[in-house]
């Protein structure tokens, strides 16, 4: 697979939550998912213990029973049962645009090529901030990378944490040990409809940041 033709700068700056421009016709070969894997775990962990797990479903069935759960999850937001993160989205930027984008993602993610569940160990449950920072702080740096190496070779993804709401029933489908792995979220995987992402609506840094104190 050529590399898209991207400085390190634009695939910072244009790796995209993809969700409607995932092209599910098309097959993503294992060795480019475990080409861009190797590159993720470079990223540093704690302690360098490389505990982390990592599960690709790339069989249509599997795919389907995934995305299945996905759509389920979908619809305990929709029934009221839970509060989404979607429905506090009153006033954001492009709020529309981005309501339209996760409910697309729905329709068509039992056809994805493959859906990748990264797996950090233990549970985060009654676990204090020191111990849950050194959990969360020794995977999301491993799924970023994966997401920039897929976006500098034409492929994209989205970070789909509704499945956590589901998290027992994948567990129970793909024979994770729930008591010894969390789920860190679903992460879809195609080849891009088009390469020409953009940089995204962020407030300014000036917004943001402060020197020394609040």
């Amino acid at each position: 697979m050529t590399k898209l033709d991207l400085t390190f700068d634009a695939v910072l700056t244009t790796t995209r939550a993809v969700r409607k421009r995932l092209d599910v016709s098309r097959k993503v070969p294992r060795a480019l998912l475990e080409e861009c894997l190797e590159l993720a775990l470079q990223a540093p962990n704690g302690s360098n213990k490389n505990w982390w797990r990592w599960i690709i479903v790339d069989d249509p069935e599997m795919v389907a029973r995934l995305g299945a759960e996905y759509r389920a999850a979908m619809g305990i937001l929709g029934s009221g049962q839970q509060t989404s993160q979607f429905s506090n989205t009153s006033g954001t930027h492009d709020e529309a645009r981005l309501l339209e984008s996760a409910y697309a993602l729905a329709d068509k993610i039992e056809r994805m090529p493959a859906i990748l569940i990264p797996l950090m160990p233990g549970r985060p449950e009654g676990n204090s901030v020191v111990e849950q920072a050194a959990m969360w702080g020794s995977i999301i740096q491993a799924v970023w990378s994966f997401m920039l190496a897929l976006r500098s070779r034409g492929l994209g993804s989205c970070w789909a944490t509704v499945t956590s709401r589901r998290e027992r029933e994948i567990a129970a489908l793909l024979g994770i040990p729930f008591e010894e792995f969390t789920q860190v979220g679903m992460f879809p995987i195609a080849y891009t409809i088009g390469t020409d992402f953009k940089k995204a609506w962020r407030k300014p840094v000036a917004e943001v940041l402060s020197y020394n104190q609040f």
